[in-house]
């Protein structure tokens, strides 16, 4: 599975950017789907994310903010940011937890190199 996120950028604050998240491979089933972010010196940390029986997570500092949506003709995933603070500052990451069948079933993880985003104050 090959994910590759883009759309990342400089943004003053108030400001808006839109991640794209494409994907391609084959696998059973998709667990979940969705946007993490990691700024300098933090642990890496959800955004927001389509689970089980597309139930939406969002972090409680982006709802209301914050959209995530997808397109599955175009094996896509999108994160709409509004109102962007620089606390949202940081490298964002798109990642796919799947079910993958070998010689057995198996979860798995799987993620893009992160796109940059800035937030200036």
């Amino acid at each position: 599975v090959q994910v590759v996120e883009s759309g990342g950028g400089l943004v003053q604050a108030g400001g808006s950017l839109r991640l794209s998240c494409a994907f391609s491979g084959t696998v059973a089933s998709i667990n979940a789907i969705g946007w993490f972010r990691q700024a300098p010196g933090a642990q890496r940390e959800l955004v927001a994310r389509f689970g089980r029986a597309g139930k939406i997570d969002y972090a409680d500092s982006v709802k209301g903010r914050f959209t995530i949506s997808r397109d599955n003709g175009k094996n896509t995933v999108y994160l709409q940011m509004n109102s962007l603070k620089p606390e949202d500052t940081a490298v964002y990451y798109c990642n796919i937890n799947a079910v993958v069948i070998t010689t057995s079933a198996y979860e798995a993880d799987y993620w893009g190199q992160g796109t940059q985003v800035t937030v200036s104050s």
